[in-house]
């Protein structure tokens, strides 16, 4: 004889494990208190109040990087955006970032074509343009995660 499965039983297990579930997701999202002090731009993207070695990478990073990687980082046709997760600090390192600015970078997670040299901007110009960046992506969700290959 064959046992019957209790099917609602099941059901309403499920369901509360869903529950329990999406509960537990939701808490790792910043809720209203952690994002007071922002404002979002017309894209969506949170701006902090920077430090002041964020402003200064701000406008570094309006003359030399917006023109292809966009305002507030959101990437454009020439180029991709750094506000992304793709370059949270734990794939794309600070390093990464003043090696693609003194030696170029090979096209590698999108179809723009190769990153140039900039060579107008120098290492304390990329300390602050990294500040900024991260400041920025901090502000918006992207925070370390550890690289698997």
């Amino acid at each position: 004889m064959k046992k019957q499965i209790n099917w609602p039983k099941y059901l309403v297990i499920g369901f509360f494990a869903v529950g329990i579930i999406a509960m537990t997701l939701n808490s790792f999202l910043p809720g209203k208190d952690d994002i007071k002090d922002l404002e979002l731009t017309d894209s969506g993207i949170a701006l902090p109040s920077f430090s002041k070695e964020a402003m200064v990478g701000n406008q570094l990073f309006d003359m030399n990087c917006a023109a292809c990687h966009g305002g507030n980082a959101t990437g454009t046709e020439q180029g991709p955006p750094l506000m992304h997760r793709i370059y949270n600090p734990g794939h794309h390192s600070d390093r990464a970032f003043y090696l693609a600015v003194q030696n170029g970078a090979k096209q590698h997670h999108w179809p723009f074509g190769d990153m140039p040299a900039q060579p107008q901007v120098s290492s304390e110009q990329v300390a602050r343009i990294i500040r900024y960046i991260r400041e920025l992506q901090e502000a918006n969700g992207i925070a370390y995660q550890k690289h698997q290959m």
